[in-house]
């Protein structure tokens, strides 16, 4: 099996910081991508930010130049460093993993979420 966990996610004034982990665990042989999506109320998840193993990234435009991806290999950690948040960033936030684990298969892990809410 493999868990994917977050941390980091909590209350901030607007033009305030963030920064959220997420480290995967158990029967994994390699990752490909690590990335982070985010969820509002009675919108879609969408795509904040990815990062491939050999550290390429790509991020949504609305977070561009503002968020910074990167990425532990030797942990197999994930990390988002989130400035200047807006009103419009509140959102639970998912990290997700591309995994090779001991079954052979490639499968994206999702972890449970943690709620990032920015308002003064």
């Amino acid at each position: 099996q493999v868990q994917v966990v977050e941390s980091g996610g909590g209350l901030v004034q607007p033009g305030g910081s963030l920064r959220l982990s997420c480290a995967a665990s158990g029967s994994i042989l390699s990752i490909n991508d690590m990335g982070w999506y985010r969820q509002a109320p009675g919108k879609q998840r969408e795509l904040v930010a990815v990062i491939t193993s050999g550290g390429s990234t790509n991020y949504a435009v609305s977070v561009k130049g503002r968020f910074t991806i990167s990425r532990d290999n030797a942990k197999n950690m994930v990390v988002l460093q989130m400035n200047s948040l807006k009103p419009e960033d509140t959102a639970v936030y998912y990290c997700n993993a591309r995994v090779l684990s001991t079954t052979l298969r490639w499968d994206d892990y999702w972890g449970q979420g943690t709620q990032v809410t920015v308002s003064s």
